[in-house]
């Protein structure tokens, strides 16, 4: 495939033919970037050639991708990505910013920013003939690896902590996946995925492991490209400039907004965007080891002990670390961490403007809300904020942010009385 080229160590800046390396680096171990013949797809495609594109999902943007489209037609698996992005007017107002959209990735096949991932994991799976694609999850991961294998008829293994929430679980298994769930952590989980996929020769998904994880997610930022950026000008009320896009995302491993940093580099190398949004990341308090490594400087990811409700994105050892760390720095950008109180009072606040979100979306506006209270956003900002999943994932968080309902007798006294 002319236009995937090969691969570069985000450590040791060290470049591979597609067939010298799967997964990391074979020197230090770093994540590897996808590398795109940037000057062979910027001769052959323009803008227009994928804002004319009639598929609404993440294929649209095949061009750009580094495989090829497996399962044409109206399937499932064409139902992942170009997720709605919906404009909050009331909530921009009060936190005083120019604007304010949400892109809801509630919205995908299995209701989680992982299905652009793991479809174009699924793509590549089929490309090397791979007979089964495990991967360790949380379960939003594990439900979209299940999901999108389901639409292909490929077999897929699912290791997952045992206290993952029972709706994520609940997925794994009517998508007919072999669900293993592990009596430890998701860094537990992870570790025995990688053991399992080298002693049996399966397929590995696992994100801040496996590069064309990566590559699904930029997906996301090619629609902000499409949806946010070019329908809108951002020009500054005191300067009469434009202005940068500021994009908010809830942070775990690292992945998503390692994907999206990628995506938008991919638009600048195409000349297609000049200037990269800014990109913020926010981190449960529990749950910091990126914001950890971003405060202090550098980026040596140090692991912590995590402890958050928000399951999707508790994480003891990132594993796409330095990439995420690389993403706010290099976009101006910053990191925030926001406490469970503030994810369950986003859930609440979200949930009054339309959005149904999973505590890991809820902390990106946890995030922003903190960002506006401090002064890193205003006036003169227009923000993007990510819900990264489906509130049903986790009913029970969903019940602890909003007040239990009445009950009373079946009586229009008793309505009366209540109100």
């Amino acid at each position: 495939m002319k236009k995937f080229i090969g691969y570069q160590c985000s450590l040791c800046g060290t470049k591979f033919l597609p067939g010298q390396a799967s997964y990391t680096c074979p020197r230090d171990g770093g994540n590897l970037d996808i590398i795109l013949d940037y000057e062979y797809l910027k001769k052959k495609y323009q803008p227009e050639d994928i804002s004319c594109r009639s598929e609404c999902s993440l294929w649209r943007y095949l061009p750009l991708l580094p495989v090829q489209d497996i399962e044409p037609g109206e399937t499932p698996f064409h139902a992942a990505g170009w997720t709605p992005v919906f404009s909050l007017p009331g909530l921009a107002g009060e936190l005083n910013l120019s604007a304010l959209w949400v892109k809801d990735e509630s919205r995908n096949p299995t209701a989680s920013f992982k299905d652009r991932a793991s479809a174009v994991v699924a793509a590549r799976a089929r490309e090397i003939k791979a007979e089964i694609i495990v991967t360790a999850s949380t379960g939003n991961a594990g439900a979209a690896l299940a999901g999108m294998s389901a639409a292909i008829g490929q077999k897929a293994v699912i290791f997952a902590p045992k206290a993952a929430p029972a709706a994520k679980v609940a997925q794994l298994l009517v998508f007919g996946a072999k669900v293993i769930l592990v009596d430890g952590t998701y860094d537990d989980a992870f570790d025995l995925s990688i053991k399992a996929s080298k002693e049996f020769g399966w397929y590995c998904r696992n994100t801040g492991y496996n590069p064309f994880t990566a590559e699904g997610k930029k997906t996301a930022a090619f629609e902000i490209w499409e949806q946010v950026l070019k329908q809108n000008m951002f020009v500054s009320a005191v300067t009469d400039r434009p202005a940068r896009l500021t994009v908010f995302v809830s942070v775990g491993d690292g992945n998503i907004i390692s994907g999206l940093h990628k995506g938008f580099k991919d638009l600048q190398a195409l000349g297609w965007i000049e200037i990269i949004p800014r990109i913020i990341g926010v981190q449960a308090e529990g749950s910091a080891a990126i914001s950890n490594a971003f405060k202090a400087g550098d980026e040596k990811i140090i692991p912590v002990s995590a402890k958050t409700l928000a399951d999707s994105i508790s994480v003891d050892l990132p594993r796409d670390g330095v990439r995420a760390v690389r993403a706010a720095r290099e976009t101006n950008g910053t990191y925030l961490t926001v406490s469970d109180v503030e994810i369950l009072q986003g859930i609440a606040k979200l949930g009054q403007a339309g959005i149904f979100a999973e505590p890991a979306g809820a902390a990106a506006y946890a995030g922003l809300v903190k960002a506006a209270h401090e002064g890193i956003v205003g006036s003169e900002d227009s923000v993007i904020m990510i819900n990264t999943g489906s509130g049903l994932k986790d009913v029970q968080a969903a019940m602890m942010a909003v007040p239990e309902a009445p009950v009373i007798e079946p009586t229009l006294k008793a309505v009366k009385r209540l109100l």
